[in-house]
């Protein structure tokens, strides 16, 4: 039984083309489908990504207002500086001052606490604005990154 094996093994030398070809066909439809598919998935992450920075931030804004509950507001740079914010991601934090329509980001101590950006690009033509958003609405968000339109605001408006 072994001989035969080994002669019937011996006989084949390969793939016919047709085979081959047959294999490239199933592999560039696969190709196909899959593409378009992990673009959307990297788009929402992207969007998740900013979402996610800007809660962080607003847990670092809670304790900055705790333990300073005279100031009605701070920028992210301000979080950043001072140690109550490692990183802010996506959000702009490279100026100081009140207004998120100068360029900054911009947290209100109110109940909830809120966050205030300027447009923030997340991708390629793509923008995430928070206007006097707070966790709950970022977080009811459900929204996704790879959705038309090009600029999206939270909470929507």
């Amino acid at each position: 039984m072994k001989n035969y094996l080994q002669k019937k093994l011996n006989n084949e030398k390969g793939m016919t083309l047709i085979e081959l070809l047959a294999v490239i066909v199933i592999i560039a439809i696969i190709a196909a489908i899959a593409i378009p598919a992990i673009g959307n998935i990297i788009e929402n992450s992207r969007y998740s990504a900013v979402k996610s920075d800007a809660t962080n931030s607003i847990s670092a804004a809670n304790i900055y207002f705790t333990e300073n509950p005279d100031k009605t507001s701070v920028s992210a740079k301000v979080l950043k500086d001072d140690g109550y914010l490692d990183s802010p991601g996506k959000l702009p934090a490279t100026t100081t001052g009140t207004a998120a329509g100068s360029g900054i980001t911009v947290f209100t101590n109110s109940n909830p606490i809120k966050i205030s950006t300027p447009a923030i690009t997340y991708s390629t033509g793509k923008t995430l604005t928070f206007t006097n958003a707070s966790i709950e609405l970022i977080n009811a968000d459900d929204k996704k990154g790879s959705e038309d339109p090009a600029a999206k605001t939270i909470p929507a408006q």
